[in-house]
């Protein structure tokens, strides 16, 4: 045997055995190379093999790091269900709820998408802040134009083109986060009254938009790994007067879904064939759990179909506040106006702070660390859930974000788990905030981006105990 498939041994029944937990860092290649009476190159060599096996994973500047174990095979949950017709939307009072919740400092928070500050790039962000406040002078202290400050509209050109999408500064509308993004690109192109397309589960906050606005949705069958389902939309398409799809091409919110690049290709043409409109959401696309950023929807688009938006929210900071929109020339005044109606600029000081922080090289270092990071959280949260749900669990295997949809048993009421797990304060939420006719309600969806600790695996326990009391079962 090769000695570093022995060394790749030892390590591997010295974290089998306890003495490395997952999570924890591993020693040095010296301190290894030491112990182990070996060679340093033997010691690299060694850890690639464990790192190809999926034992352990590098972090940037920091070492290796045990990973979790993978996941037991379990059953997907089921695919979503087209509605059969376009009804109007209403959200409710549970998302405030669960808003009111995510404040309370003693919560453990699985039901708002909104990382901890341990998975944001917090010591950078504070640099670039005291910056951009030591600078403090016209730029910051007064409006910029509506399209946004040139110099960040230039860093995110760049980072476009890791989607495949060749944008010029003029392309790009920056706005105060991605829920004001959507509301403009509905606004841009539908009244109240037409028919919005979207996934079926869909994010609570893409409905809220379309609320907002008075217009109605068609929900769309979508698929926990392939996305929305083509031929469904087609279906949609024929029988009502689709003005836009709404979707989420790249890691989808809920089910962690990946359109296909044919697919996306595809939905290009369904789009021109039936004369609507595609808004994109790829405010998870950074967060791949590889190195290989998927592309957007948009750069497929070659007939002015796609309407795009994005955001720092989800990696860098939703304290912020900025995202930004890129459209078809033909809709480029009307959103600029409608951005000056709406507040005139976004946030000069962030804006301002964020290009310095993108321009120092750092944002890609904290993607490659925060998507390794991601991956192990959801491996985490899996296993527990596996553990302490009732039988008959599904979940679901996003390849990206940080999100993970949970199917129960049916006609199990995750509403009331949900109040329930209010009087313990763990948040979750429910699944029916997820569809514009109330569907899903066996289901739930967890947010991942929380440190992994003795009260989080604490607070999993609590929801699959208080799952079986409203089963019966305990």
């Amino acid at each position: 045997m090769a000695l570093y498939r022995e060394v790749a041994g030892r390590i591997q029944q010295q974290i089998d055995s306890g003495l490395f937990s997952v999570g924890e860092r591993l020693p040095g290649v010296r301190k290894l190379s030491q112990s182990m009476d070996v060679s340093v190159s033997t010691v690299v060599q060694a850890q690639r093999l464990l790192e190809d096996n999926g034992v352990i994973a590098a972090r940037p500047r920091s070492g290796f790091y045990v990973c979790q174990p993978s996941m037991p095979e379990t059953a997907l949950p089921a695919a979503g269900v087209s509605a059969v017709q376009p009804v109007p939307v209403t959200t409710g009072e549970v998302t405030l709820f669960l808003g009111q919740l995510s404040q309370q400092k003693d919560c453990t928070q699985l039901g708002f998408a909104i990382p901890h500050t341990d998975f944001l790039p917090m010591r950078a962000l504070q640099k670039s802040l005291g910056l951009a406040v030591r600078q403090f002078d016209e730029r910051a202290a007064g409006y910029t134009s509506p399209g946004g400050n040139e110099a960040l509209k230039q860093q995110i050109a760049r980072r476009m083109r890791f989607a495949g999408s060749e944008v010029d500064n003029e392309d790009i509308l920056i706005t105060g986060g991605a829920q004001e993004a959507l509301t403009l690109a509905l606004r841009s192109i539908a009244e109240p009254g037409d028919v919005i397309a979207i996934e079926s589960p869909t994010y609570y906050g893409l409905l809220q938009a379309v609320e907002s606005l008075g217009m109605k949705a068609i929900e769309v069958a979508t698929d926990p790994v392939e996305g929305i389902s083509l031929p469904a939309l087609e279906m949609a398409a024929r029988q009502w007067p689709v003005k836009a799809c709404l979707l989420m091409p790249n890691f989808q919110n809920p089910l962690g879904a990946r359109l296909s690049d044919d697919n996306k290709d595809k939905i290009i043409r369904l789009a021109e064939r039936y004369d609507f409109m595609l808004i994109e959401d790829d405010i998870y696309g950074e967060l791949s759990q590889t190195d290989q950023r998927p592309c957007s929807l948009h750069s497929y688009d070659d007939c002015g179909r796609v309407i795009y938006y994005s955001s720092f929210s989800k990696t860098v900071s939703p304290g912020l506040r900025i995202g930004w929109l890129i459209c078809p020339p033909a809709l480029r005044l009307r959103l600029q106006h409608l951005k000056q109606i709406l507040n005139l600029s976004s946030n000069s000081l962030a804006q301002l702070a964020l290009t310095d922080y993108l321009q120092d090289g750092g944002y890609e270092r904290h993607l490659r660390e925060v998507r390794l990071r991601y991956r192990e959280q959801i491996q985490r949260i899996s296993q527990a859930v596996i553990r302490y749900f009732p039988e008959g669990t599904r979940i679901s295997q996003p390849c990206g974000g940080y999100v993970l949809w949970v199917e129960l048993v049916r006609d199990f009421d995750t509403l009331a788990l949900c109040q329930r797990l209010f009087e313990l304060n763990i948040s979750i939420a429910p699944g029916q905030l997820f569809s514009a006719n109330k569907q899903y309600l066996n289901c739930l969806r967890l947010n991942c981006a929380q440190p992994w600790n003795a009260a989080l695996d604490q607070a999993l326990f609590c929801i699959g105990r208080e799952a079986e009391k409203l089963l019966g079962n305990g």
